[in-house]
């Protein structure tokens, strides 16, 4: 096998060939025999009663063929929740009704009311408007605090509240916790903001229907990060179509970030309509579309406090946390604040003791739910704000502060329920402080006050749970489905090799990576290798891809149908050998027994496979094709740390970021390059947050922020190059290749390390009042808070 393939190896991504010459197949890009078209009709305000829905005139235009509206659902299923969460009193969180068209009323502005289905996209436009919607406008529940007061407009009236659950964790820490708060020689108290953010994946999302009357079999074409999990939850709960019945097919996805998870209204409506009509039923986003449809990221508003003692050791943390569910329940959105947040609040801290409360709360705006990091960036954004506040409250070094109180033997039991298995946070920290230069900042931070700006470093650290899992246990903290992975591996006669994976690529690089694992494991050349994933018809059943699991678990998956195979092939290599089976070794595609020069081809043993004329078929079946399940003993735990210098300007409050570094801990890495990217990715869309990024509501559920003219997503100039590091992986201790993950980290390690630079830039231009700014840390933002 050439030095330069397998594990370990830059190899240069194989489906970028397909991107960049224009060849990839989006689900844009599918188009079938007898395709109609269909435009929703959304709501243009965000709480009203839907008094009457008139389609008459509308139906009588040229190319329309059906409209349907909210009744034509009625004693269809809604879309279901994939996750229930239980309060701190024992109580199952509500579950309102999520219609696929409303019905009865409108929640929020986007909610679609009717389907237009035309010959023509421009057809189902025109008679759209036409429809006559009388709707009783209502006041709207926006902003979370006053949304849980007595009095409130009620987004849903059958639960009689916005509240949807009041979780607190670990509640049996409750007691302990206040106790330390009050013996505690300090405490730092923060309140901050997780702003909302709109996702913004590249390719809007799509989805075709389509049905087979012959067969009464359906299809839906769709933007998918998880087939199988849509497959599920639209056949089995909405449309009660039986799952041999129903294919679902994720081709090429322009990015997904966690938008795509979820299954939505849209989908199922093109499936069922295409029943309905007996042919094909296509939806493309608009941009616009996407603004008020796709399922939002973050929306947090929490209070956190940060107990230590005499000697700065943390004694106790505990916050009181506001999340936006918006106006129903995406997919996933219960875990994201609860499970996905609380249970990495320890962060890379031994602190004993650890308080979560969070609300999750109604409003009339758009669902709220994982987006890249899923609760893990709120978690660390919290942690390393508070910590840097109680650094400089108590006027010692940040770096100092975090080393002192960092975990330091493993494996660790944390307070909050979960157990990390392998890290080394000061070594991390060794590397940044290196690549960064921290050494130098004294001197650039000189050089930028003779120019009258303003220099900050900023330093965080981080650590993530993901790969999600184990089933068992995510089943217990309320999650409606497995979270194992799959793969098959089918050999050829010729020896190429097909691999059927459950996990989904959507710019994760898997028809790269995937081969590198298994010809290190075989020994074959990469190129004789090919990942098929995205279709239910061909794969088996998985979770798909999400919370950085591809690698530690559809990866394992992938390892152990390739141990089977190995294990067959050396049964056959035994036979054509004339040796014991214990003897065969596999190295560098060659089978040969130990002790001996005698040894057979790779590609021989497999044509043996399925031409079996020299063993016994009564020992050994024909073929050569293995399926395996994995699911995981725990998640795996990435980790680092991260350092962002900024420059302020004190007339105008702009800030630029000027350099960034990432020192994070991956576990064993098998592409590099593809890791360094996703690093680099995840870290730009952590900058948006901080600096750019903010989906904003009046007072009425109005969306300020709509289109690319108000929302403002970050631009090369907004980003410096990048300073990336992962030399110092600690290997996971439970999955076989020993991986962890790393398609989060930027996200989750960047947001806390602009707002430390920036409040370490202003207080050290005098401004000593300065403690924290909201994110986004817009130029007014900043200036203002240096204007008290």
């Amino acid at each position: 096998m050439p030095k330069d393939q397998g594990i370990g190896a830059s190899t240069k991504r194989r489906e970028d060939v397909r991107f960049l010459t224009g060849t990839g197949n989006y689900t844009d890009d599918i188009n079938l025999h007898g395709q109609l078209y269909v435009h929703f009709l959304r709501s243009d305000v965000a709480h009203g009663k839907i008094n009457s829905v008139d389609t008459s005139a509308a139906s009588a235009m040229d190319g329309v063929v059906r409209i349907f509206t909210g009744a034509d659902f009625e004693g269809i299923g809604g879309l279901p929740c994939g996750w229930q969460v239980t309060d701190k009193h024992g109580e199952p969180m509500k579950e309102p009704a999520h219609p696929v068209l409303a019905q009865g009323k409108v929640r929020h502005v986007g909610d679609p009311i009717a389907a237009v289905v035309a010959e023509s996209v421009q057809a189902a436009r025109d008679a759209a408007e036409a429809i006559e919607v009388d709707i009783e406008e209502l006041p709207a529940a926006v902003d979370m605090k006053e949304a849980v007061k007595d009095g409130a407009p009620l987004v849903h009236d059958d639960i009689g509240t916005n509240l949807c659950y009041d979780w607190g964790f670990v509640e049996e820490n409750k007691a302990a916790t206040d106790e330390a708060f009050a013996n505690a020689a300090h405490v730092t108290t923060l309140e901050l903001k997780n702003n909302r953010l709109v996702a913004n994946p590249m390719e809007p999302r799509v989805a075709v229907g389509d049905y087979n009357r012959a067969n009464d079999e359906s299809t839906l074409y769709t933007t998918s990060q998880n087939p199988h999990v849509i497959r599920l939850l639209m056949g089995a709960f909405v449309l009660g179509i039986p799952e041999h019945k129903l294919r679902v097919v994720a081709p090429d996805v322009g990015g997904g970030f966690g938008t795509k998870i979820f299954h939505y209204a849209e989908e199922a409506f093109c499936t069922f309509a295409a029943r309905q009509l007996a042919r094909p039923v296509k939806w493309t986003s608009t941009r616009s579309e996407a603004f008020m449809s796709d399922a939002h990221g973050r929306d947090h508003v929490t209070k956190i406090e940060l107990a230590l003692d005499a000697d700065n050791n943390f004694t106790a943390l505990r916050t009181e946390t506001y999340a936006n569910m918006g106006a129903y329940l995406s997919t996933f959105a219960p875990s994201v604040p609860t499970w996905l947040h609380g249970t990495l609040m320890a962060g890379n801290y031994k602190t004993p003791l650890i308080y979560v409360n969070v609300k999750a709360v109604f409003t009339n705006t758009v669902p709220v739910d994982a987006y890249r990091g899923a609760g893990r960036p709120e978690a660390t954004f919290q942690i390393e704000r508070v910590i840097d506040k109680a650094a400089r409250e108590l006027n010692v070094d940040p770096i100092a502060l975090r080393r002192q109180n960092f975990i330091t033997e493993f494996p660790y039991a944390t307070p909050v329920a979960v157990e990390y298995d392998t890290g080394d946070y000061n070594a991390t920290m060794n590397t940044l402080e290196e690549i960064a230069d921290l050494s130098g900042f004294a001197a650039r931070r000189a050089e930028s006050e003779k120019r009258g700006m303003l220099r900050g470093l900023g330093v965080n650290c981080y650590i993530e749970a993901c790969g999600i899992a184990p089933s068992n246990l995510v089943g217990q903290l309320g999650a409606r489905a497995g979270l194992y992975e799959s793969a098959t591996v089918r050999v050829n006669a010729t020896g190429g090799i097909t691999v059927m994976t459950g996990s989904h690529s959507h710019g994760q690089g898997h028809e790269t990576a995937f081969p590198q694992v298994i010809s290190e494991m075989i020994g074959i050349p990469e190129e004789m290798i090919e990942i098929k994933h995205g279709d239910t018809a061909n794969t088996p059943m998985g979770m798909g891809t999400y919370g950085s699991r591809s690698l530690a678990v559809g990866g394992s998956a992938m390892v152990r149908a390739a141990e089977k195979v190995i294990n067959k092939a050396k049964k056959i290599a035994a036979h054509l050998l004339e040796a014991a089976e214990a003897d065969i070794e596999l190295k560098d595609g060659t089978f040969s027994v130990a002790g001996t020069d005698k040894s057979v081809a790779w590609g021989d043993v497999t044509l043996a496979a399925y031409v079996p004329h020299n063993y016994p078929l009564e020992d050994i079946e024909p073929g050569l094709e293995e399926t395996a399940f994995y699911d995981p003993s725990n998640f795996t735990y990435p980790s680092g740390a991260y350092c962002c210098e900024v420059e302020v300007d004190p007339d105008t409050g702009k800030v630029t970021i000027e350099s960034f570094a990432a020192a994070d801990d991956f576990g064993n890495i098998v592409n590099p390059m593809i890791v360094s990217g996703q690093v680099h990715g995840g870290i730009a869309q952590g900058i948006g947050q901080a600096l750019l990024e903010n989906c904003a509501y009046d007072e009425n559920g109005q969306l300020l922020s709509a289109s690319y003219m108000d929302y403002a997503m970050p631009r090369a100039s907004d980003v410096p190059f990048y300073q990336v590091d992962h030399s110092n992986g600690t290997p996971c201790t439970h999955n076989p290749l020993g991986v962890k993950g790393c398609g989060e980290a930027g996200a989750i390690g960047t947001p806390p390390a602009v707002i430390n630079a920036i409040v370490d830039a202003l207080r050290s231009g005098g401004h000593d009042h300065v403690y924290h700014i909201d994110m986004p840390a817009s130029p007014s933002r900043v200036w203002a808070a240096m204007q008290k």
